[in-house]
């Protein structure tokens, strides 16, 4: 093989790889634990909505503020603030990925992905602004 044959390959791969890696999301999911102890560095957080504690939202005083509880994968749980509207259906979701930052205890929400019950739709729903 041709020494211009290989370098080609290797510029083939390599472009390849590139490509695949802008779809592909190397990101890991945090806990609550991990982002306290980075207070204002924004992390995707892993968890489930507490459905048997208070949600708070009122869009006659702040249609940009909803309040609620989530537990992390570890179990952790923590109030989150999510700096828009309260996502439709939110109640339903299987869980969801929180993207934000925490805060004096409390986890401050820009983005919030939900994964519907299969019974209702079959892909992820997005939520919020990008961080």
């Amino acid at each position: 093989m041709k020494k211009t044959h290989i370098i080609l390959l290797v510029l083939m791969v390599v472009a390849i790889a590139g490509i695949a890696s802008t779809f592909v999301d190397f990101s890991t999911y945090e806990t609550f634990a991990s982002a306290s102890a980075k207070p204002g560095k924004t992390f995707p957080v892993y968890g489930f909505i507490q459905k048997d504690m208070d949600m708070k939202y009122d869009p006659k005083i702040d249609p940009n503020h909803f309040v609620f509880y989530a537990k992390d994968k570890a179990g952790n749980l923590k109030q989150v603030i999510l700096n828009d509207a309260k996502p439709r259906d939110i109640e339903k979701s299987e869980w969801i990925v929180m993207t934000g930052f925490e805060q004096d205890g409390v986890f401050h929400c820009s983005k919030i992905n939900m994964k519907c019950p299969s019974k209702y739709k079959k892909e992820m729903v997005t939520v919020g602004k990008d961080a």
